[in-house]
């Protein structure tokens, strides 16, 4: 199993070395697994003058799977928008045909009390975000800002084909037929035509799965009833830029953002996996950083690429073990529990393994 091992930029790297000591401990255990290195977004800048260089590019073709960091940084605002370290990310998510996001949030009992939610509202959640991430306003074109009757104007086009709706419906309904056979479409058809043709498509993929209860909400909506009470939700399916959004607040119900994976997937369930949160500059090179979503997207990485169930299970075992121990991060750490570097937390978890 090759995986390219793209660290990216701020705390990036400190995350990645920890998932990299999970894979290196498996990798003792037996498993067979190749790594191969290379820079992405700002470093990919530094190293070549493109946020996604052609070798790093090559290179994730070529794997089975892509561990990814974060990318970004202030140093890099100024530079023009297709070379700043955001527009790598989108094109190798373009370029390898990732269509399919998945963002779980689980909440681990210990938890409860690092959510910014009452317990009694957040006990118990465990939801999957389906995010389609390929199209929408993020790549639809015409885009730009131009001069129009004398002052700028700034444009962005939201765009979806109804074999691109298809095709995320799909795995959703996949989804939802593993979990609580529950999925509840969220987009703006009141008021877009684009979200008018994503429910349609929607409701006429929801044939192929008599099973599944499909269920319909503006996004708004979801994002009020994400906060008054989650657990009504157990399988979402939307777009990309209202994807973005939800799957952000709903990292909170689970204590930090710190602790949410995604895995982003082809057709054939080839993956890049890498935690939702960005490259957050501030804490950067301070050991201070939660190792876990990206840990657990490693977890993420066995259960969806290489269908390799009881691997997925060890990893995420080992994470619910350091987090009974009491073991915390910064973002996560509330009175009683005890506080752990990055690298601390990464040792844990490969003791724990």
């Amino acid at each position: 199993m090759k995986i390219a091992v793209l660290p990216g930029d701020g705390i990036g790297p400190e995350i990645v070395a920890q998932a990299v000591k999970v894979l290196e401990a498996l990798r003792t255990d037996g498993a067979k697994i190749e790594m191969e290195t290379a820079p992405i977004g700002g470093a990919g800048y530094d190293a070549a003058g493109d946020p996604l260089p052609e070798a790093t590019l090559a290179l994730a073709r070529d794997a089975d799977a892509v561990l990814l960091g974060a990318v970004g940084g202030p140093q890099y605002d100024a530079l023009d928008r297709p070379l700043r370290p955001e527009r790598g990310l989108l094109r190798i998510r373009k370029e390898l045909n990732l269509f399919a996001n998945l963002r779980p949030a689980l909440l681990y009992p210990e938890l409860a009390g690092a959510s910014s939610l009452k317990p009694e509202v957040v006990s118990g959640l465990d939801l999957m975000i389906v995010r389609e991430l390929t199209g929408d306003v993020y790549f639809g074109q015409p885009r730009g800002i131009e001069i129009r009757n004398g002052e700028r104007v700034g444009f962005n086009t939201m765009l979806y084909s109804e074999s691109e709706v298809r095709r995320v419906a799909h795995v959703a309904f996949g989804i939802a037929m593993k979990r609580g056979k529950k999925l509840c479409s969220v987009e703006k058809a009141n008021v877009l035509e684009c979200s008018e043709l994503w429910k349609e498509v929607m409701i006429e993929v929801s044939k192929d799965y008599p099973e599944v209860a499909l269920t319909h909400m503006y996004v708004d909506n979801a994002a009020m009833q994400l906060i008054r009470a989650p657990k009504q939700f157990d399988t979402i399916v939307t777009g990309n830029i209202f994807g973005d959004i939800l799957s952000d607040a709903a990292s909170m119900l689970s204590g930090s953002i710190g602790m949410l994976p995604s895995a982003s997937l082809d057709e054939h369930n080839k993956g890049m996996y890498e935690p939702i949160h960005g490259s957050a500059p501030d804490i950067a090179g301070k050991n201070l950083a939660n190792p876990l979503a990206t840990i657990l997207s490693v977890a993420m990485m066995y259960r969806y690429t290489f269908a390799d169930i009881a691997t997925a299970d060890r990893i995420e075992n080992a994470v619910k073990q350091v987090i009974a121990q009491g073991l915390r991060t910064g973002d996560i750490w509330t009175e009683g529990t005890r506080r752990v570097s990055c690298s601390e937390m990464g040792d844990a978890v490969v003791k724990s393994l």
